[in-house]
């Protein structure tokens, strides 16, 4: 007589996995919406601190004086690189920091036929009346969070901004590849296809 195979195990494996499938699947719809609000808060609302500061400085205008103030003097290449933007973007946003005195163009330290782009004093006294304001807004909306919920977030934000930076990075770098590899097969299509003569050839 045959081995009488039990089937309630077999059946209940296909079941947890397809469980454990749902549960990823709505931790991952459940996040992106999450973000999506966020998005949508932080648009509306630009936290952009609080009192006669709020919402007086731009997201871009403030992330450029930041990196300025981390960083020290750099020129447009590198600003644009360490922010994941490109120097035609960097060099439109600046602009208007250097006609409001808030940034100073000056010759490189080491290489005088370079320019770089430093923090002003007027500049370096308007970011942190603006830092200042936002700060007391984080606190505000984190009023009741403890210390360590303020770094867990603090720390995960920075990570999950890090991999969508790395990803918009690797898409960036995927497109131009393909446009240089187009632009070679293009190259190598008018080559073979005519001599020195303009005969056209195989």
């Amino acid at each position: 007589m045959p081995p009488i195979q039990d089937m309630t195990s077999a059946a209940s494996a296909p079941a947890e996995k397809a469980s454990d499938l749902s549960d990823e699947a709505a931790r991952l719809d459940a996040l992106q919406h999450q973000v999506a609000v966020f998005a949508r808060r932080a648009e509306q609302t630009r936290l952009g601190g609080l009192g006669k500061v709020r919402n007086s400085m731009d997201r871009a205008a403030y992330l450029l004086l930041n990196r300025l103030h981390q960083e020290g003097p750099m020129g447009v290449k590198a600003l644009a690189a360490g922010m994941g933007i490109d120097s035609s973007t960097v060099t439109r946003q600046v602009a208007p920091l250097v006609d409001s005195g808030l940034v100073r163009r000056a010759s490189h330290p080491e290489d005088g036929r370079a320019v770089v782009l430093q923090l002003s004093a007027r500049g370096q006294s308007r970011l942190e009346e603006v830092r200042s304001s936002r700060r007391e807004l984080m606190a505000q909306v984190t009023d009741g969070w403890t210390e360590q919920e303020r770094d867990a977030f603090a720390t995960l934000l920075t990570r999950f901004n890090g991999a969508l930076s790395a990803r918009q990075a690797g898409q960036l770098s995927a497109e131009a590849d393909g446009e240089t590899d187009a632009g070679a097969a293009d190259a190598g299509g008018s080559a073979s296809g005519t001599d020195a003569g303009g005969r056209t050839h195989s």
